[in-house]
């Protein structure tokens, strides 16, 4: 398959380009995403133009409203691809997701699938200040029913994007605002789908394993790099998906390096970290040779002065630290 270099907006539109023009029942729904706009992202730029108003419907500012039609279209036989244009404005529609989307399939005895996609932005690191920054991925992962992605490379949010607009339930796909306007990677242009619950081995090690998702994993690489420099072997894993969750490559990792550091921009107390931490130490307490570590945001608001929100946002710094304290207990252990 051939690539091309991409951001991670145009990935993004790349992937809904694709599906539009390969299943008439796609449909895209949000605020400001027709033309000449194409979205505040620039996420849906041209596709208006191409597919006709009928098909990339820009709608009212209302959350409920978008994702109340977007059920009821899923239902009728449409893949509706609904945008809410930040993360936090699930808090809106929050009924109608977790009320209905999330439970349709199973109250119906499986007669009844709700083919839906929403998108939405999401992370620090943009100064847009307390209601416009969070990560609320731990919200979504504890509903029963929906699936959740987090992409961290353009070629992921365009093969995990795909993989949910055709995925039978609905999913929920988390942007973090910084991909999109990051440095141009290799894509592929055609028809590309990552499979849901297919984490990535992003650097092999044998020492210890820094396990993240989204924008953390190049902090997580960022922080590989410089144990490597002290003789740690680290291992990198990209969960991409959060559910369905790829438990076998986790416990693998974890059970041949006996360490684990687990890093999230979401606030520490019950974030998906806590899960993470549990499923490694429920399955592998005999052969951890330390606790498992997590690294993450504060247990505050997203600051908007650039000082604070980046002193909010875990860095490899900090991923570093709590590698070598784990490693340092587990040497004590070992003595003791």
């Amino acid at each position: 398959m051939s690539e091309q270099p991409m951001s991670g907006f145009q990935a993004v539109c790349s992937a809904l380009d694709d599906a539009l023009g390969r299943d008439p029942s796609v449909i895209l729904l949000g605020e400001d995403i027709a033309d000449p706009s194409g979205g505040v992202f620039k996420t849906q730029v041209g596709l208006s133009t191409k597919y006709g108003a009928h098909r990339v419907r820009a709608t009212p500012i209302s959350e409920q409203a978008i994702v109340g039609a977007a059920i009821g279209a899923a239902i009728g036989g449409m893949r509706p691809v609904a945008e809410i244009m930040l993360m936090d404005f699930l808090a809106v529609c929050m009924d109608q997701l977790s009320n209905h989307a999330a439970k349709l399939r199973y109250m119906s005895g499986g007669q009844t699938t709700v083919p839906l996609t929403i998108r939405c932005a999401a992370g620090a690191g943009m100064q847009f200040g307390a209601q416009h920054s969070e990560m609320l991925e731990a919200w979504l992962t504890h509903i029963p029913g929906l699936k959740v992605v987090v992409p961290s490379n353009p070629a992921d949010a365009k093969g995990l994007l795909t993989a949910a607009i055709f995925d039978p339930d609905p999913c929920v796909v988390v942007e973090q605002s910084l991909l999109y306007f990051g440095p141009p990677q290799p894509v592929p242009t055609g028809h590309h789908v990552v499979p849901l619950g297919s984490a990535a081995t992003v650097r092999p090690g044998s020492d210890i394993t820094l396990i993240s998702y989204g924008r953390q994993v190049h902090d997580a690489l960022a922080a590989a790099e410089r144990l490597a420099q002290d003789s740690v072997d680290a291992e990198v894993i990209d969960l991409r998906s959060l559910v369905p969750l790829d438990e076998a490559t986790i416990l693998e990792s974890v059970g041949r390096t006996r360490h684990a550091v687990v890093i999230h921009e979401a606030v520490r107390r019950s974030g998906f970290g806590a899960e993470l931490a549990s499923l490694i130490t429920e399955n592998l307490f005999d052969e951890l040779g330390a606790p498992v570590q997590r690294v993450a945001g504060a247990n505050t608001p997203i600051p908007f002065a650039k000082v604070l929100e980046d002193a909010f946002v875990p860095n490899p710094g900090q991923i570093v630290a709590a590698a070598k304290a784990t490693l340092a207990r587990s040497r004590t252990a070992l003595r003791g």
